[in-house]
């Protein structure tokens, strides 16, 4: 069964007013599907990041999320700590930003829904409230009420802020169950001159921690925690190692 049926799209438009008022008008389910086949293999691996920059209630990021669901199954099913992290991994490799609240809390409710009926299919009895809890911290962090235009936070009114859009990169770089979160801002883009790209295809976090000075993305802090632990209350659960 596929990891989406059951899982529907909403109609293209929720109200004339919010088409006059945003513009907003939803991409249609054979749309989707047809331009993420269009970068298929991009989609069946697991840690490729996607950025949806008008992302409304999820519709491309849903897709995405269930293809790479769809290879953590097969790879991993046999173990439900192998698939917890690297069904962490995939869902922390999708990034969002739209400018409507009520649109981002629907976009994270789908991908989380998506996500834990995958995890009740693969780990059954093994499911635990804590891996859970991990999950929906990711998504509150790769989720963002924002204006992809300026790259900064909004307010309730639509209107910029001043804080900038903060973006989290998930990787378990020792292969254990220690996962790593390193915060980066890309609001400086907006002040910079073009510049010369670059001979090589840049990712979304290329930029270094230790070399960033042109704007691909300016790093913040690294943190590093059981991904269990991930969202807990306590502020102790995460050691910060960057400032």
């Amino acid at each position: 069964m596929h990891l989406l049926e059951g899982v529907k799209f909403v109609a293209q438009v929720k109200s004339k007013k919010r088409v006059a008022d945003h513009g907003e008008v939803f991409t249609a389910e054979r749309e989707v599907k047809a331009m993420c086949d269009l970068v298929e293999q991009e989609c069946l691996r697991i840690d490729s990041r996607f950025l949806e920059p008008a992302c409304g209630d999820g519709n491309f990021l849903a897709e995405i999320l269930g293809r790479k669901l769809s290879i953590v199954k097969e790879r991993y099913r046999r173990s439900s700590y192998d698939w917890e992290r690297n069904a962490l991994l995939a869902l922390g490799s999708l990034y969002g930003v739209d400018i409507l609240s009520d649109n981002c809390e629907a976009c994270r409710e789908r991908l989380m829904k998506i996500w834990d009926k995958a995890y009740k299919s693969v780990c059954k009895k093994e499911c635990n409230d804590e891996t859970r809890r991990a999950a929906r911290y990711i998504l509150q962090q790769n989720i963002v009420c924002g204006n992809a235009l300026t790259l900064r936070c909004v307010d309730i009114q639509q209107q910029d802020t001043q804080e900038p859009i903060v973006f989290s990169e998930w990787t378990f770089p020792q292969n254990n169950a220690f996962i790593h979160r390193k915060d980066y801002t890309f609001a400086e883009l907006l002040d910079e001159k073009p510049k010369k790209a670059s001979a090589a295809q840049q990712t979304l976090f290329d930029a270094d921690a230790a070399t960033d000075t042109d704007g691909e993305g300016k790093f913040i802090k690294e943190y590093v925690c059981h991904y269990r632990q991930l969202g807990a209350e306590s502020d102790n659960e995460q050691l910060e190692l960057t400032i």
